[in-house]
């Protein structure tokens, strides 16, 4: 409904100026195209509260915080901030609901999540508006983010045959039978981003509910819309009071979670400073712990891949500014190897030219906001910061603007061309459509640098030769890595893996890991007499 207003304000002949980066009517910048009033006040999503034992509610003299959309710097809802007390009641009614949930056998808390996916599908688009408004990213990034948070509930519906433990006649000895049975613990909670508001809370929510614990959300409160709509189909969906809670809240809800001794394991996704804290601190009060960091992915393009470029830079453009190049994923570094840097440099710009910005309710749109006013500032910052060193702005995308969203949290994409090593943008997660370039003589030079960066989230290698694409894998340390793929992001049946800097634990999100982090291994060995 959301979208058809706005499409239907639309004036009949945009007029869509350019901006100092793009050109009108290209693929990714442009200026005001399909843009009318939007909605952006204080009242369209009211209070966003909590969901406590099956009951929605605002915790009583809350602190509550405006949510801006993006694009509009308007404030479009509040979110309360919940205190330890009201932490401690979530946790709590998690626990009360365990004992009668862990008892329900996995068949049917399988039919759950089936109810479950039904209500996401019907509600797709709806939800994925949601996420537009509250974060500022395309609806096509939306839509591909719903499809992946649906994707996890699909996995968990297969948890018959995920939890299954195994066994061993006279494994012990003759007449002794031995066992490993999966078992769930209690309550768990994820601390959640705000870069993929429906999605990352899935990597852990279905696998952890499916397995027979109790599950508590803490979304980011700079984007607490569309889970707060997720959660009133989890209601819908008959989960039983207390089996999933939603909590929202700053810096005193997330150290009440890491602290509270019902709470036996902790999910996180954010930068690598705040998941090296959570891991120390989960881990000290003897939680379990999966914190997923930052990242500093590089794209290495070899030269046999030049004659490719119409293929490859389309991926590299969406490798690097997808959702403004906000995600974990994002391809912040171009390492291009020998001979291919002009001809990808050059490709990389003229295309990233045609990219349009705007309010990414509007489907013509490749490129939103970033997701605040002080978020654009530290990208512009940090540009800046690039350019002292020596590195040369090819495209720059500061001071931006959109003719109708004047006061939106632009930036558009910006290519920087000479990024060395030491250089503190070649060190610094940006987390922005901001792409560094570099040359580099040889594949192993790059892997070399790959190596020795802190991170290791992802890598990708775009080339014609499976001995080079090999080696790429074999040698580069970080989790997830593309071949002739920029966003190498798991699917949900495989873990959302991490190395060095970029994760901190042992058991990652998604697929089996996760049904390994929120169960444990009862050993069974039996004798009849």
């Amino acid at each position: 409904m959301i979208e058809q207003a706005f499409n239907a304000k639309r004036p009949a002949n945009p007029t869509a100026g350019p901006s100092p980066v793009g050109e009108p009517g290209g693929p990714l910048a442009g200026g005001r195209e399909a843009q009318g009033e939007v909605p952006g006040d204080s009242t369209e999503f009211g209070v966003i509260g909590n969901y406590v034992n099956g009951e929605w509610s605002v915790p009583k003299g809350a602190q509550l915080t405006d949510v801006f959309n993006p694009a509009t710097n308007r404030p479009h809802a509040q979110v309360a901030m919940s205190t330890a007390e009201e932490v401690s009641r979530a946790t709590q009614a998690a626990q009360a609901a365990f004992p009668a949930w862990r008892q329900t056998p996995p068949i049917d808390r399988a039919h759950y999540f089936f109810k479950f996916r039904e209500l996401l599908e019907a509600n797709f688009d709806e939800i994925a508006r949601l996420i537009t408004q509250d974060h500022g990213k395309t609806i096509e990034d939306a839509r591909g983010e719903m499809r992946r948070a649906v994707e996890n509930v699909e996995v968990a519906c297969g948890i018959p045959s995920l939890m299954m433990g195994y066994g061993l006649e006279d494994g012990a000895a003759r007449n002794i039978d031995e066992w490993a049975i999966r078992t769930p613990l209690g309550v768990f909670a994820a601390i959640c981003p705000f870069n993929f508001p429906a999605m990352v809370p899935f990597w852990f929510l279905p696998y952890a509910v499916a397995t027979g614990n109790t599950f508590i959300v803490k979304p980011s409160e700079q984007v607490p819309v569309a889970m707060r709509r997720i959660f009133e189909l989890i209601q819908d969906s008959g989960f039983p009071p207390g089996v999933l809670n939603l909590v929202n809240g700053g810096r005193e809800t997330v150290d009440a979670l890491l602290d509270d001794p019902i709470v036996q394991g902790i999910s996180f996704v954010g930068s690598s400073p705040v998941a090296k804290y959570i891991y120390q601190r989960a881990a000290a009060n003897g939680k379990r712990v999966q914190a997923q960091g930052g990242a500093k992915n590089v794209l290495v393009v070899l030269p046999d891949a030049v004659p490719l470029l119409d293929k490859a830079v389309p991926n590299i453009l969406g490798a690097s500014f997808g959702a403004a190049g906000q995600r974990c994923l994002a391809g912040s570094m171009l390492m291009t190897v020998e001979n291919a840097h002009k001809d990808t440099l050059d490709a990389v710009v003229e295309a990233s030219r045609k990219i349009r910005i705007g309010y990414g309710l509007d489907p013509n749109v490749d490129l939103g906001p970033v997701i605040s006013a002080s978020a654009r500032d530290r990208i512009g910052n940090n540009i800046a910061e690039g350019q002292a060193h020596g590195a040369r702005p090819v495209l720059d995308g500061r001071n931006v603007s959109v003719e109708g969203f004047e006061e939106g949290y632009f930036v558009g994409p910006t290519v920087l061309d000479g990024v060395e090593p030491a250089m503190p943008l070649a060190q610094t997660e940006v987390f922005g459509p901001v792409l560094g370039v570099t040359n580099v003589k040889t594949l192993q030079e790059a892997i070399d640098r790959i190596n020795a960066s802190p991170y290791g989230n992802a890598a990708s290698i775009y080339t014609a030769s499976g001995a080079a694409a090999r080696q790429f894998r074999y040698h580069v340390v970080a989790g997830n890595i593309g071949i002739n793929v920029g966003v190498a992001a798991p699917m949900a049946y495989f873990p959302f893996a991490g190395m060095k800097g970029s994760f901190f634990g042992t058991l990652h999100g998604q697929g089996r890991d996760a049904i390994d982090f929120f169960t444990d291994r009862k050993v069974v060995v039996e004798r009849w007499l």
